[in-house]
């Protein structure tokens, strides 16, 4: 599969398959004409002397500086010297793939400036499997990325480091034993390959293709829970939720009816006329985190294929144009509301967990085991539940509210997005297990049930978990199996075994 980079038509899908499947990349012809027709009116005012921020004066605080074009090509070198001033630990190597992809896409839209053999660079590198070594903290989500997306100019000029077939190179070396030259910079080309929100937006594409998933699995595992609990069918059904028509709330309560079809364990008579909150409400809940999730999408997808740069040039209209494209606001403050649209799938779960295993509300045995008082079941299991969701809580808090100055108060409002993904990050890891605690109590439940059977998403990742855990019929360690089923959650096994025999289940409904 070879992913075309026009500026224009990237998706979360297409950066996932050139981040983590390594799908060749490509620049249609396109974006090479659009790129050449840029140089050339760079060229032409540069050579009237004309004053051009970042290309003939400096930068920042120091853009009332004129530069001559002599000194522009060691500019551009020094500005990505003096801007890779990150630290902490790398950034994982799908989401620095995912940036030099996005990048790329930024110098396909034909407004940077930069030469072709330089916005080609990322191309080759990808291809070749070379991946600089970034570090994920530094970044203030505004003037772009600019300390990791330094990190990978480096590199681009055969410098820094970068990993190739498993091994931390000098970046010179890995593009040597990769067979391509290093670029030496031209004018606008040192800010040209660092100024945007590429890698902050690479990380929120794939932080929403992760987000989907696990959305999935909430549907799984509640309907598990609900089956379980004998939940009353009434709360899902099309008509009443027809009735306030918001997508994702339409989408949910779909997917749990699907799933729950041909339960024996519903359909067994009961007193009850509801069902508490965390049950009853659950396509209300799971509804608002989904219809959240289309939006962080569209506004991504809007940053993915923008010109986040400056300066930019309009060679129409043949003029260039300083502002500020490249602010992370759009991207964190999109991330900001994930994480709080995730936590509460997390809440809900973490709910389910507990009527299934308080016999007061399930009717089943104390916290699932018999041999109470020796046993104590799946009772911690709970806490490990409860104790995510308690730091998803503290996580939750918004990263773009805390601006800061920077750069002698000329940068005097930043978006702290690269906060926000790292945030982000850690939360969908707790949802995963959160969501694995959840199917693992609905499984011992349904084995409680029998031979009442559940319904046939339910029968489906009952058989899936039972593979690789079986039932906890005294106490045993927990946390081998929690990480078990976290597992499965994580790598889809779950939605994948339930989608092949019952069909997609959608987060929109057409």
């Amino acid at each position: 599969m070879t992913v075309q980079i026009d500026g224009q038509s990237l998706t979360i899908e297409k950066v996932e398959q050139i981040a983590r499947h390594k799908a060749d990349v490509a620049y249609s012809s396109d974006a090479r004409a659009k790129i050449d027709r840029c140089r050339e009116v760079v060229q032409k005012m540069v050579d009237s002397g004309k004053a051009i921020y970042g290309v003939t004066t400096g930068i920042g605080e120091f853009a009332k500086i004129r530069v001559s074009p002599e000194q522009g090509e060691l500019l551009q070198r020094n500005i990505i010297y003096s801007h890779a001033a990150g630290t902490g630990d790398p950034q994982p190597e799908d989401v620095v793939r995912g940036a030099m992809a996005l990048r790329a896409n930024v110098l396909a839209r034909g407004h940077s400036g930069v030469r072709y053999q330089t916005a080609e660079i990322f191309i080759k590198m990808l291809n070749a499997g070379i991946t600089p070594l970034v570090f994920e903290k530094g970044s203030v989500g505004t003037s772009g990325d600019l300390s990791p997306l330094s990190q990978l100019a480096e590199v681009c000029i055969g410098e820094g480091k970068a990993y190739y077939k498993g091994e931390l190179l000098d970046g010179g070396e890995a593009l040597k034993r990769a067979g391509i030259e290093p670029i030496q910079l031209s004018f606008k080309e040192g800010l040209g390959l660092i100024n945007g929100s590429q890698m902050v937006t690479s990380g929120a594409a794939l932080l929403l293709s992760d987000a989907r998933r696990l959305l999935k699995n909430a549907f799984i595992a509640s309907a598990m829970s609900i089956d379980a609990l004998k939940g009353v069918p009434s709360a899902y059904h099309e008509l009443l939720h027809a009735t306030r028509p918001y997508k994702g709330q339409n989408a949910s309560a779909y997917n749990l009816r699907n799933l729950m079809v041909d339960s024996e364990i519903i359909a067994e008579k009961s007193d009850k006329v509801q069902d508490g909150y965390s049950m009853r409400c659950t396509p209300q809940v799971q509804g608002p985190s989904i219809d959240c999730w289309h939006y962080a999408k569209e506004q991504v997808e809007i940053e993915m294929n923008s010109t986040a740069d400056n300066p930019l040039f309009f060679p129409d209209e043949d003029i260039y144009l300083a502002g500020g494209n490249f602010h992370g606001q759009p991207v964190g403050m999109v991330i900001d509301f994930l994480c709080i649209a995730m936590s509460e799938i997390a809440n809900l779960s973490e709910r389910h967990t507990n009527r299934l295993l308080n016999p007061v509300l399930s009717g089943l045995p104390d916290f699932l085991v018999e041999g109470q008082g020796l046993n104590s079941g799946l009772m911690v299991a709970q806490y490990t539940a409860a104790a995510l969701v308690s730091e998803n809580k503290v996580l939750s808090h918004p990263a773009t509210v805390d601006s800061i100055s920077v750069s002698a108060d000329q940068e005097d409002h930043v978006a702290m997005a690269p906060v926000a993904i790292r945030k982000c990050t850690e939360i969908l890891k707790n949802v995963g297990a959160v969501l694995a605690i959840e199917m693992y109590c609905a499984a011992q439940a349904f084995d409680f049930r029998k031979p009442s059977r559940p319904g046939k998403g339910g029968r489906i990742a009952y058989d899936i978990i039972r593979r690789h855990v079986p039932f906890l019929e005294k106490d045993r360690v927990l946390y081998p199996d929690i990480n078990k089923i976290a597992d499965l959650v994580r790598s889809n096994a779950v939605v994948d075994a339930v989608e092949n025999e019952l069909g997609e289940l959608p987060l929109r409904l057409s």
